[in-house]
């Protein structure tokens, strides 16, 4: 499964000594690998993964920048259908105001797997000419029969300018992703310097990579009503001190999350000390503990305090 399947190509290359640069929102319902495909097409992590619902909350700019281009993806929530609540609702906003708002549309779904909530957001998809249908995990079918018999059926309700079955974790069809990208930014400068990859902060970026700890240790035990708030960074010459806060909603999920003997905890703080330290390119000393604050998942004012949209 190494060929693109193309859907009546629209637009053009533009013309030579041009520079090119836009928006390009990654769309789809949760776990269909969208995060995953954001951070391979930019080449480093700045959204994070995990095989849980919900992982991805912010809309978050990644940046590649070319020599002749440079691509602004935007890394959306999965767009909830299953449950309500402020939370959910509010990244569902996000979802719908980042495609009135980008140049091009990746609508990314799961090869082989198709459902209501794929359906629901193939009737929000704005200009066929600026949308793109991005196939995932291409290596997980058996066969490209399968793989065509697929997107058949949904070509049949859509027309896409285009079609690429990609594997991000194998690296494969992102090179004719960015080429069918490319074709549809229009010429602008560049919106960041060269070495950007991301516009979020490097303390948001931590907050992460915590939480990110959190959801893969715990998310089958733990409810999904828990973020990460840092509420100290300290620089020093060869060190970064940070103290990082996980709000929960009940006294209950306090015990889940510690684990036996505050195993599940220093685990995480171990492994996201490692990974911020990585980022940061230095020394980290992390202290991580647990508050209680119930009901913050279910208020907006709460949710914007916190830094949701």
């Amino acid at each position: 499964m190494t060929d693109s399947i193309q859907v009546d190509v629209l637009s053009s290359e533009p013309s030579a000594g041009t520079h090119q640069c836009g928006f390009i929102a990654v769309i789809g319902r949760p776990n269909v690998g969208k995060s995953t495909l954001t951070n391979a097409l930019i080449g480093a992590k700045v959204s994070i993964v995990s095989r849980r619902a919900q992982t991805t909350r912010h809309r978050i700019h990644g940046v590649l920048s070319q020599p002749d281009a440079q691509f602004v993806f935007v890394d959306t929530p999965g767009f909830q259908t299953r449950h309500g609540g402020a939370m959910n609702k509010m990244m569902n906003r996000v979802v719908t105001q980042t495609l009135a708002d980008v140049d091009v549309v990746l609508f990314v779904v799961e090869a082989g797997k198709w459902s209501p909530g794929d359906q629901q957001l193939l009737a929000m998809l704005p200009d066929p000419a600026r949308t793109i249908l991005v196939v995932s995990k291409i290596d997980e079918l058996k066969s490209k029969n399968d793989l065509f018999s697929f997107v058949s059926k949904i070509v049949e309700q859509y027309p896409f300018s285009a079609v690429v079955p990609v594997s991000a974790d194998k690296n494969k069809q992102l090179d004719v992703l960015l080429s069918e990208v490319k074709k549809r930014l229009p010429v602008n400068e560049p919106f960041f310097e060269a070495d950007t990859l991301t516009d979020r902060p490097v303390r948001f970026i931590a907050a992460e990579y915590i939480r990110e700890k959190i959801f893969r240790l715990v998310g089958d035990e733990l409810p999904y009503s828990c973020t990460v708030v840092i509420e100290e960074w300290e620089e020093l010459p060869n060190r970064v001190n940070i103290a990082a806060c996980v709000l929960v909603e009940r006294e209950s999920h306090k015990p889940i999350l510690l684990g036996a003997g505050g195993a599940h905890m220093k685990r995480i703080a171990s492994e996201a000390r490692h990974e911020i330290a990585q980022l940061l390119d230095c020394s980290v000393h992390l202290e991580v503990y647990i508050k209680v604050r119930k009901g913050w998942g279910n208020r907006e004012s709460s949710l914007r305090e916190l830094g949701y949209e």
